[in-house]
């Protein structure tokens, strides 16, 4: 695998220095050196419809009908030649947009342009067998930044262009899903539906494969309650019955007929039931991050994939034999890669993404006590679709065990399960820490909280979670955790506002044991409860 830096987890762009276009999310243009600052919205306007019609020749009139709605002034085509001129100018090559009568085209190579790359990917998708076709849909799907044209979408020229792209997005969901259900993945993709069926009502498609996923999970009687469901809301909105398709499901789930139930393949190739991403930041602390990561795929199922994000070319072959020189102390089947990159952030999403995994291992940037977090990490957290762990301080060592503060919230739950995982994969203790009763306040202790916690843990990891009740104070879970071997605690719910907040920031700065900050991902935790728990007294609330 010493060889990976010139082929590595591919970011799938054209060659070395040649711009690379992006309409999957807000407009934006990459050169090497990161992206372009482009100019205003008549600027933006004209790159994206020349984008949108990108290796087709756009004349002068439509430029200037869609730059001004259908109300150009007489001086439009002056505009357009202005904006061109300009739009050549700020990309740096001329050739890009070239003058061809009536108006103007954008001549881009292959895969130049994201939403080329897309179409590519999800044609070749579908003439693959399902496990390739899925890998393919997903790399497809972590192209999309957001909303396409998010900065323009309500331009009226933008409007037909983004409902198009939309559509083309959600039906790769759709196949991307199918694809994965051929593979027997109903029980993971269950909750992923659920929240398509929500974004999505109208959508018959979603609504047939999660009533196949709880099917298939076992759930016979929530596929039949989701068919209801759907009936009642197109009868009662619309005055329409379900597709003779949707009816032919709900008649076989009935009858539990057989051609429901997943084929067998010929030949089961055996897969890694979970994936940790390790993203370590700095050659000095790939050993911390690594001690975590080695705990984790330790237990069965497991599997790494560690890779390098560097800025500079330079850097590219150190930090692939860093990795090497520790291929020994890796587990079995561990995948290494290195490559360039000027938007680590958004990079590993898309590494988390096209490999589909469970949880982003990085390390702590210098600064993470300030009120706002680095911009990478925070779009690491707003993009990952797995849980994301941040390790603090030190190297994992010996201590009394895990502790975990708990206050019931989503980051907590993703926090205690990664917490129950390592507690499993040592040996060690799992500690609960919540708090004690606060009469003033008129708030209970968290024992009761803990008690569910613990029980989850016991029923899903098959490990017994210690309760400590402390005062609610930031000393005191700082003292109560004194002796740990690594401290795991849900990052707060106001990061966004705020960073990792005053009682985490003690935690990271006081604490003598290494702390990993965990954020809650899309994907619900094999612990986490279907209906939020009562809240008691304090979740870290700061």
């Amino acid at each position: 695998m010493g060889s990976v830096a010139t082929e590595p987890l591919s970011t799938g762009y054209g060659p070395r220095g040649v711009l690379e276009f992006r309409i999957l999310g807000p407009l934006e243009v990459v050169r090497e050196h990161g992206p372009l600052r482009l100019g205003g919205p008549k600027q933006r306007a004209t790159l994206a419809i020349l984008l949108l019609n990108a290796n087709r020749v756009v004349s002068v009139d439509r430029l200037a009908d869609d730059l001004y709605s259908g109300a150009a002034p007489v001086t439009a085509v002056t505009q357009v030649q202005r904006q061109i001129s300009e739009l050549r100018k700020t990309l740096g090559d001329e050739s890009i947009i070239e003058t061809r009568s009536p108006g103007y085209v954008v001549r881009l190579e292959p895969d130049q342009l994201d939403l080329h790359r897309f179409e590519r990917l999800t044609e070749d998708a579908g003439r693959e067998e399902a496990r390739r076709a899925a890998d393919l849909l997903r790399e497809a799907l972590g192209l999309w930044r957001g909303a396409p044209l998010a900065d323009l979408a309500y331009e009226p020229f933008a409007r037909p262009a983004v409902e198009r792209l939309e559509e083309i997005r959600l039906a790769a969901l759709e196949q991307r899903i199918e694809a994965e259900l051929g593979l027997g993945r109903h029980a993971e993709l269950t909750a992923e539906l659920e929240q398509c069926v929500n974004e999505h009502p109208l959508r018959e498609r979603f609504r047939a494969q999660l009533m196949l996923a709880l099917y298939r999970s076992g759930r016979q009687a929530e596929a039949l309650a989701v068919y209801r469901r759907t009936r009642e809301k197109l009868v009662e909105e619309f005055g329409i019955e379900p597709t003779a398709a949707l009816r032919r499901l709900e008649h076989a789930i009935l009858a539990q007929d057989h051609s429901l139930d997943l084929a067998e393949p010929a030949e089961r190739v055996a897969e890694p039931q979970r994936a940790v991403l390790v993203l370590p930041a700095e050659d000095e602390r790939i050993d911390r991050v690594l001690a975590v990561a080695q705990q984790l795929a330790a237990l069965p199922g497991r599997e790494l994939i560690i890779a390098r994000l560097v800025s500079d070319e330079s850097a590219l072959g150190p930090a692939l034999a860093a990795l090497n020189e520790r291929r020994e102390s890796m587990p079995k089947g561990a995948r290494i890669a290195a490559f360039t990159s000027l938007e680590q952030g958004r990079d590993a999403v898309r590494l988390a993404t096209v490999n589909d995994v469970d949880l982003v291992l990085t390390a702590a940037p210098a600064r993470l006590d300030d009120d706002r977090l680095p911009e990478e990490l925070a779009i690491l957290l707003e993009g990952s679709p797995a849980d994301v762990a941040v390790l603090a301080g030190d190297e994992l060592k010996g201590g009394s065990g895990v502790f975990v503060p708990f206050g019931g919230g989503d980051h907590d739950w993703a926090a205690l399960e990664l917490g129950a995982w390592l507690s499993s994969s040592a040996g060690s203790a799992l500690r609960l820490v919540g708090t004690k009763a606060d009469p003033q306040r008129d708030q209970r202790d968290a024992s009761r909280l803990l008690a569910d916690a613990s029980l989850a843990v016991q029923r899903v990891v098959g490990v017994d979670a210690e309760p400590l009740l402390v005062e609610q104070t930031a000393e005191s879970l700082v003292a109560a955790v004194k002796g740990a071997t690594v401290v795991v605690v849900g990052i707060s719910p106001r990061w966004r506002r705020e960073g990792i907040g005053e009682t985490r920031r003690a935690l990271v700065r006081d604490a003598a044991a290494p702390t990993l900050l965990v954020h809650c991902g899309p994907r619900p935790s094999g612990l986490s409860p279907r209906e939020s728990r009562t809240r008691y007294s304090w979740s870290l609330e700061a």
